[in-house]
Protein backbone atom coordinates (compact mmCIF):
# COMPACT_ATOMS: atom_id res chain seq x y z
CA UNK A 1 0.00 0.00 0.00
CA UNK A 2 1.37 3.42 -0.99
CA UNK A 3 0.83 5.94 1.80
CA UNK A 4 1.34 9.71 1.64
CA UNK A 5 1.47 11.52 4.99
CA UNK A 6 0.84 15.27 5.11
CA UNK A 7 2.19 16.99 8.20
CA UNK A 8 5.04 18.10 10.40
CA UNK A 9 8.33 16.21 10.14
CA UNK A 10 11.93 16.68 11.24
CA UNK A 11 13.73 19.09 11.16
CA UNK A 12 10.53 20.69 12.45
CA UNK A 13 9.96 19.97 16.09
CA UNK A 14 7.23 18.97 18.52
CA UNK A 15 4.86 16.14 19.30
CA UNK A 16 3.21 16.09 15.86
CA UNK A 17 6.62 15.61 14.21
CA UNK A 18 7.42 12.81 16.66
CA UNK A 19 4.08 11.12 15.97
CA UNK A 20 4.49 11.30 12.19
CA UNK A 21 8.06 9.96 12.31
CA UNK A 22 6.97 6.98 14.41
CA UNK A 23 3.88 6.37 12.28
CA UNK A 24 5.98 6.33 9.10
CA UNK A 25 8.55 3.98 10.64
CA UNK A 26 5.86 1.49 11.64
CA UNK A 27 4.00 1.78 8.32
CA UNK A 28 7.30 1.04 6.57
CA UNK A 29 7.30 -2.51 7.97
CA UNK A 30 4.71 -3.53 5.36
CA UNK A 31 3.83 -0.46 3.29
CA UNK A 32 5.48 2.39 1.35
CA UNK A 33 5.10 5.66 3.26
CA UNK A 34 6.28 9.09 2.17
CA UNK A 35 5.94 12.39 4.02
CA UNK A 36 5.15 15.84 2.64
CA UNK A 37 6.18 18.23 5.42
CA UNK A 38 6.02 22.02 5.65
CA UNK A 39 8.18 24.76 4.23
CA UNK A 40 6.17 27.02 6.54
CA UNK A 41 3.99 25.49 9.22
CA UNK A 42 2.72 28.45 11.27
CA UNK A 43 2.61 32.17 10.64
CA UNK A 44 4.05 34.18 13.52
CA UNK A 45 0.67 35.06 15.07
CA UNK A 46 -0.12 31.37 15.62
CA UNK A 47 3.30 30.41 16.97
CA UNK A 48 4.31 32.15 20.19
CA UNK A 49 7.37 29.94 20.67
CA UNK A 50 10.99 30.78 19.90
CA UNK A 51 11.52 28.54 16.87
CA UNK A 52 9.67 25.88 14.91
CA UNK A 53 12.84 23.91 14.16
CA UNK A 54 14.37 21.06 16.16
CA UNK A 55 17.78 21.90 17.57
CA UNK A 56 18.78 18.31 18.34
CA UNK A 57 18.75 14.96 16.59
CA UNK A 58 15.74 13.50 14.81
CA UNK A 59 15.36 10.53 17.14
CA UNK A 60 14.58 8.25 14.18
CA UNK A 61 15.27 8.84 10.47
CA UNK A 62 12.42 10.22 8.39
CA UNK A 63 11.90 10.25 4.62
CA UNK A 64 10.29 13.68 4.30
CA UNK A 65 10.37 16.49 1.79
CA UNK A 66 9.45 20.09 2.66
CA UNK A 67 6.53 20.94 0.34
CA UNK A 68 3.62 22.65 2.10
CA UNK A 69 3.22 26.37 2.79
CA UNK A 70 0.28 26.59 5.19
CA UNK A 71 -0.71 30.13 4.15
CA UNK A 72 -0.25 30.08 0.35
CA UNK A 73 -3.26 28.76 -1.64
CA UNK A 74 -1.20 28.61 -4.87
CA UNK A 75 1.18 26.27 -3.05
CA UNK A 76 -1.75 24.06 -1.98
CA UNK A 77 -2.71 23.57 -5.61
CA UNK A 78 0.86 22.75 -6.61
CA UNK A 79 1.25 20.30 -3.72
CA UNK A 80 -2.15 18.79 -4.49
CA UNK A 81 -1.04 18.09 -8.06
CA UNK A 82 2.27 16.65 -6.84
CA UNK A 83 0.41 14.47 -4.32
CA UNK A 84 -1.88 13.33 -7.14
CA UNK A 85 1.16 12.16 -9.13
CA UNK A 86 2.16 10.00 -6.15
CA UNK A 87 -0.90 7.83 -6.89
CA UNK A 88 -1.16 6.98 -3.20
CA UNK A 89 -3.62 4.38 -1.98
CA UNK A 90 -4.00 6.32 1.26
CA UNK A 91 -3.37 9.95 2.18
CA UNK A 92 -3.09 10.64 5.91
CA UNK A 93 -3.06 13.97 7.65
CA UNK A 94 -2.85 14.71 11.38
CA UNK A 95 -5.57 17.17 12.40
CA UNK A 96 -4.97 19.28 15.49
CA UNK A 97 -5.81 22.87 14.55
CA UNK A 98 -8.56 24.20 12.23
CA UNK A 99 -6.09 26.70 10.78
CA UNK A 100 -4.80 23.81 8.63
CA UNK A 101 -8.28 22.90 7.34
CA UNK A 102 -8.14 24.91 4.08
CA UNK A 103 -4.59 23.74 3.35
CA UNK A 104 -5.16 20.00 3.95
CA UNK A 105 -8.64 20.10 2.40
CA UNK A 106 -7.45 21.66 -0.86
CA UNK A 107 -4.45 19.32 -1.21
CA UNK A 108 -6.61 16.24 -0.56
CA UNK A 109 -9.40 17.41 -2.90
CA UNK A 110 -6.96 17.70 -5.82
CA UNK A 111 -4.97 14.58 -4.97
CA UNK A 112 -7.99 12.26 -4.73
CA UNK A 113 -10.17 13.66 -7.52
CA UNK A 114 -11.39 10.71 -9.66
CA UNK A 115 -8.83 8.46 -7.96
CA UNK A 116 -9.46 5.50 -5.64
CA UNK A 117 -7.50 7.19 -2.85
CA UNK A 118 -8.67 6.97 0.75
CA UNK A 119 -8.08 10.14 2.80
CA UNK A 120 -7.74 9.49 6.53
CA UNK A 121 -7.59 12.21 9.19
CA UNK A 122 -5.97 11.29 12.51
CA UNK A 123 -7.76 13.66 14.86
CA UNK A 124 -5.98 15.05 17.89
CA UNK A 125 -8.78 17.57 18.15
CA UNK A 126 -11.93 18.33 16.22
CA UNK A 127 -12.80 21.27 18.47
CA UNK A 128 -9.57 22.99 19.58
CA UNK A 129 -8.72 23.93 23.16
CA UNK A 130 -8.47 27.63 22.31
CA UNK A 131 -11.33 28.71 20.04
CA UNK A 132 -10.85 31.13 17.15
CA UNK A 133 -13.19 32.51 14.48
CA UNK A 134 -13.51 30.13 11.53
CA UNK A 135 -12.81 26.93 13.48
CA UNK A 136 -16.01 25.16 12.42
CA UNK A 137 -15.92 26.36 8.80
CA UNK A 138 -12.26 25.36 8.32
CA UNK A 139 -12.80 21.95 9.90
CA UNK A 140 -15.88 21.21 7.80
CA UNK A 141 -13.95 22.18 4.67
CA UNK A 142 -11.14 19.73 5.42
CA UNK A 143 -13.55 16.96 6.40
CA UNK A 144 -15.53 17.45 3.16
CA UNK A 145 -12.58 15.81 1.35
CA UNK A 146 -11.88 13.20 4.03
CA UNK A 147 -13.15 9.64 3.78
CA UNK A 148 -12.39 8.26 7.21
CA UNK A 149 -11.05 9.19 10.64
CA UNK A 150 -9.00 7.85 13.52
CA UNK A 151 -9.87 9.20 16.97
CA UNK A 152 -7.92 8.50 20.15
CA UNK A 153 -10.31 9.41 22.96
CA UNK A 154 -14.01 9.40 23.79
CA UNK A 155 -14.12 13.20 23.81
CA UNK A 156 -12.74 13.46 20.25
CA UNK A 157 -15.11 10.71 19.13
CA UNK A 158 -18.02 12.72 20.52
CA UNK A 159 -16.81 15.91 18.80
CA UNK A 160 -16.37 14.09 15.48
CA UNK A 161 -19.89 12.66 15.58
CA UNK A 162 -21.22 16.16 16.30
CA UNK A 163 -19.28 17.62 13.36
CA UNK A 164 -19.76 14.87 10.72
CA UNK A 165 -22.94 12.97 9.96
CA UNK A 166 -22.34 9.19 10.11
CA UNK A 167 -18.52 9.36 10.01
CA UNK A 168 -16.53 6.24 9.15
CA UNK A 169 -13.92 5.98 11.88
CA UNK A 170 -11.89 3.74 14.13
CA UNK A 171 -10.98 4.51 17.72
CA UNK A 172 -7.33 3.62 18.38
CA UNK A 173 -5.42 4.63 21.49
CA UNK A 174 -2.55 7.12 21.18
CA UNK A 175 0.60 4.94 21.07
CA UNK A 176 3.62 5.43 23.31
CA UNK A 177 6.52 7.52 22.07
CA UNK A 178 9.58 5.35 21.35
CA UNK A 179 11.68 8.19 20.01
CA UNK A 180 13.50 9.39 23.12
CA UNK A 181 16.00 6.62 23.76
CA UNK A 182 16.54 4.15 26.56
CA UNK A 183 15.48 4.47 30.18
CA UNK A 184 18.20 5.85 32.46
CA UNK A 185 18.73 4.85 36.10
CA UNK A 186 17.18 7.57 38.26
CA UNK A 187 20.47 8.51 40.02
CA UNK A 188 22.23 8.91 36.66
CA UNK A 189 19.45 11.10 35.25
CA UNK A 190 19.46 13.29 38.35
CA UNK A 191 23.22 13.61 38.28
CA UNK A 192 23.06 14.85 34.67
CA UNK A 193 20.51 17.49 35.66
CA UNK A 194 22.24 18.47 38.88
CA UNK A 195 19.38 17.22 41.05
CA UNK A 196 20.18 15.78 44.46
CA UNK A 197 18.23 13.35 46.59
CA UNK A 198 14.59 13.92 47.43
CA UNK A 199 11.16 13.59 45.88
CA UNK A 200 10.70 14.98 42.36
CA UNK A 201 7.55 15.44 40.27
CA UNK A 202 7.55 16.64 36.66
CA UNK A 203 5.38 19.01 34.59
CA UNK A 204 6.61 18.69 31.01
CA UNK A 205 5.77 20.22 27.65
CA UNK A 206 4.61 23.49 26.14
CA UNK A 207 3.14 25.70 28.87
CA UNK A 208 -0.33 26.83 27.81
CA UNK A 209 -3.34 28.03 29.81
CA UNK A 210 -5.40 24.87 29.36
CA UNK A 211 -2.62 22.73 30.84
CA UNK A 212 -3.32 24.01 34.34
CA UNK A 213 0.17 24.86 35.61
CA UNK A 214 -1.40 27.56 37.83
CA UNK A 215 -3.32 24.83 39.66
CA UNK A 216 -0.16 22.79 40.19
CA UNK A 217 1.72 25.83 41.54
CA UNK A 218 -1.09 26.42 44.06
CA UNK A 219 -1.00 22.71 44.97
CA UNK A 220 2.73 22.93 45.72
CA UNK A 221 1.95 25.54 48.40
CA UNK A 222 -0.30 22.96 50.11
CA UNK A 223 2.29 20.16 50.22
CA UNK A 224 4.23 20.09 53.51
CA UNK A 225 7.90 21.00 53.11
CA UNK A 226 8.72 18.03 55.32
CA UNK A 227 7.79 15.76 52.41
CA UNK A 228 10.72 17.17 50.44
CA UNK A 229 8.90 17.47 47.09
CA UNK A 230 10.47 19.44 44.22
CA UNK A 231 8.49 20.30 41.09
CA UNK A 232 10.33 20.43 37.77
CA UNK A 233 8.56 22.68 35.26
CA UNK A 234 10.15 21.89 31.90
CA UNK A 235 9.10 23.36 28.59
CA UNK A 236 8.70 26.44 26.45
CA UNK A 237 6.04 29.01 27.39
CA UNK A 238 3.26 29.76 24.91
CA UNK A 239 2.28 32.94 26.68
CA UNK A 240 3.71 35.23 29.33
CA UNK A 241 6.39 33.33 31.26
CA UNK A 242 6.63 36.14 33.82
CA UNK A 243 3.00 35.56 34.79
CA UNK A 244 3.92 32.06 35.97
CA UNK A 245 7.11 33.21 37.69
CA UNK A 246 5.09 35.86 39.56
CA UNK A 247 2.58 33.18 40.56
CA UNK A 248 5.38 30.98 41.90
CA UNK A 249 6.68 33.91 43.98
CA UNK A 250 3.22 34.88 45.25
CA UNK A 251 2.48 31.28 46.24
CA UNK A 252 5.75 31.19 48.17
CA UNK A 253 7.04 28.06 46.43
CA UNK A 254 10.13 29.44 44.71
CA UNK A 255 12.32 27.16 46.82
CA UNK A 256 10.55 23.96 45.68
CA UNK A 257 9.82 24.77 42.02
CA UNK A 258 12.65 24.45 39.51
CA UNK A 259 11.94 25.98 36.08
CA UNK A 260 13.61 25.06 32.79
CA UNK A 261 11.87 27.34 30.31
CA UNK A 262 13.28 25.95 27.09
CA UNK A 263 12.19 23.42 24.50
CA UNK A 264 13.95 20.13 25.28
CA UNK A 265 15.70 18.43 22.33
CA UNK A 266 14.89 14.77 21.72
CA UNK A 267 18.11 13.38 23.16
CA UNK A 268 17.56 15.17 26.51
CA UNK A 269 13.92 14.21 27.13
CA UNK A 270 14.75 10.91 28.87
CA UNK A 271 16.79 12.72 31.51
CA UNK A 272 13.82 14.69 32.84
CA UNK A 273 11.38 11.78 32.85
CA UNK A 274 13.87 9.34 34.36
CA UNK A 275 14.89 11.84 37.06
CA UNK A 276 11.29 12.16 38.27
CA UNK A 277 9.17 9.93 40.49
CA UNK A 278 5.89 10.83 38.77
CA UNK A 279 4.59 13.05 35.97
CA UNK A 280 1.76 15.49 36.70
CA UNK A 281 -0.79 16.66 34.11
CA UNK A 282 -3.06 19.17 35.90
CA UNK A 283 -4.97 20.05 32.70
CA UNK A 284 -8.09 22.21 32.80
CA UNK A 285 -9.25 20.83 29.44
CA UNK A 286 -7.87 18.16 27.11
CA UNK A 287 -8.64 15.59 24.45
CA UNK A 288 -5.59 13.39 24.97
CA UNK A 289 -1.97 14.14 25.75
CA UNK A 290 1.22 12.74 24.28
CA UNK A 291 2.96 13.56 27.59
CA UNK A 292 1.19 10.64 29.28
CA UNK A 293 2.49 8.35 26.53
CA UNK A 294 6.06 9.60 27.06
CA UNK A 295 5.64 8.93 30.80
CA UNK A 296 4.46 5.39 30.06
CA UNK A 297 7.41 4.80 27.77
CA UNK A 298 9.67 5.39 30.79
CA UNK A 299 7.34 3.46 33.16
CA UNK A 300 6.47 6.59 35.12
CA UNK A 301 3.25 6.94 37.15
CA UNK A 302 1.03 9.82 36.04
CA UNK A 303 -1.14 12.09 38.18
CA UNK A 304 -3.84 13.57 35.94
CA UNK A 305 -7.06 15.51 36.06
CA UNK A 306 -10.28 13.91 34.84
CA UNK A 307 -10.64 15.85 31.58
CA UNK A 308 -10.90 14.65 27.99
CA UNK A 309 -9.27 11.30 27.43
CA UNK A 310 -6.69 11.52 30.24
CA UNK A 311 -8.63 9.27 32.60
CA UNK A 312 -8.98 6.74 29.76
CA UNK A 313 -5.19 6.46 29.61
CA UNK A 314 -4.32 6.67 33.30
CA UNK A 315 -6.05 4.01 35.41
CA UNK A 316 -6.68 5.40 38.87
CA UNK A 317 -4.78 3.38 41.47
CA UNK A 318 -3.15 1.19 38.80
CA UNK A 319 -0.85 3.40 36.70
CA UNK A 320 -1.46 6.74 38.38
CA UNK A 321 -3.93 8.90 40.25
CA UNK A 322 -6.92 10.78 38.80
CA UNK A 323 -8.27 13.96 40.43
CA UNK A 324 -10.81 16.63 39.51
CA UNK A 325 -9.55 19.58 37.43
CA UNK A 326 -8.95 23.00 38.94
CA UNK A 327 -8.71 21.67 42.52
CA UNK A 328 -5.30 22.48 44.05
CA UNK A 329 -6.13 20.70 47.33
CA UNK A 330 -7.07 17.47 45.54
CA UNK A 331 -3.89 17.66 43.50
CA UNK A 332 -1.80 18.29 46.62
CA UNK A 333 -3.53 15.40 48.43
CA UNK A 334 -2.72 13.09 45.51
CA UNK A 335 0.98 13.98 45.66
CA UNK A 336 1.03 13.60 49.45
CA UNK A 337 -0.67 10.20 49.24
CA UNK A 338 1.69 9.10 46.44
CA UNK A 339 4.69 9.57 48.73
CA UNK A 340 3.13 8.81 52.12
CA UNK A 341 1.85 5.44 50.91
CA UNK A 342 5.00 4.61 48.93
CA UNK A 343 2.96 4.18 45.72
CA UNK A 344 5.77 4.67 43.21
CA UNK A 345 6.87 1.01 42.73
CA UNK A 346 3.31 -0.30 42.37
CA UNK A 347 2.16 2.45 40.01
CA UNK A 348 5.38 2.25 37.96
CA UNK A 349 4.73 -1.48 37.47
CA UNK A 350 1.17 -0.59 36.46
CA UNK A 351 2.43 1.97 33.93
CA UNK A 352 4.78 -0.65 32.46
CA UNK A 353 1.83 -3.01 32.05
CA UNK A 354 -0.60 -0.37 30.74
CA UNK A 355 1.78 0.80 28.01
CA UNK A 356 1.44 -2.60 26.31
CA UNK A 357 -2.04 -1.44 25.20
CA UNK A 358 -0.64 1.51 23.26
CA UNK A 359 1.00 0.00 20.20
CA UNK A 360 1.69 1.52 16.80
CA UNK A 361 0.49 -1.70 15.19
CA UNK A 362 -3.06 -0.81 16.27
CA UNK A 363 -2.87 2.52 14.43
CA UNK A 364 -1.42 0.89 11.29
CA UNK A 365 -4.18 -1.73 11.40
CA UNK A 366 -6.80 1.01 11.77
CA UNK A 367 -5.47 2.72 8.62
CA UNK A 368 -5.54 -0.59 6.74
CA UNK A 369 -9.08 -1.29 7.94
CA UNK A 370 -10.35 2.12 6.87
CA UNK A 371 -8.72 1.80 3.44
CA UNK A 372 -10.10 -1.68 2.87
CA UNK A 373 -13.55 -0.58 3.99
CA UNK A 374 -13.47 2.38 1.62
CA UNK A 375 -12.31 0.20 -1.26
CA UNK A 376 -15.16 -2.24 -0.61
CA UNK A 377 -17.64 0.64 -0.59
CA UNK A 378 -16.30 1.93 -3.93
CA UNK A 379 -16.44 -1.53 -5.49
CA UNK A 380 -19.99 -2.04 -4.29
CA UNK A 381 -21.08 1.33 -5.67
CA UNK A 382 -19.54 0.50 -9.07
CA UNK A 383 -21.55 -2.71 -9.53
CA UNK A 384 -24.32 -2.08 -12.12
CA UNK A 385 -27.80 -2.22 -10.70
CA UNK A 386 -30.14 -4.73 -12.30
CA UNK A 387 -32.59 -3.17 -14.71
CA UNK A 388 -36.22 -2.92 -13.63
CA UNK A 389 -38.69 -4.80 -15.80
Amino acid sequence: MKVLILGTAYPMRGGIAHFIALLASHLKKRHEPRIFSFTRQYPAFLFPGKTQMEEGASGIPVDASAEIDSVNPFNWVRVGLKARRERADVIIYKYWLPFFGPCFGTICAIAKWSRPTTVVAICDNVIPHEHRPGDTVFTKYAFAFTDAYIVMSDSVEKDLRAMVMHPRYVKAAHPVYEIFGATLPKPDARARLGIGEGNVILFFGYVRKYKGLHTLIDAMALIPRSLGVTLLVVGEYYGDEQEYRDHIAQAGVGDVVRVHSEYVPNEKVAEYFCASDAVVLPYVSATQSGIAQIAYQFNKPVIVTDVGGLAEIVVDGVSGIVVEPGRPQQLADAVIRFYAEGMEPRLAAGAAEEKKKYSWDAVVEAIEQLHEGGRSDRQASSVPRPSTP
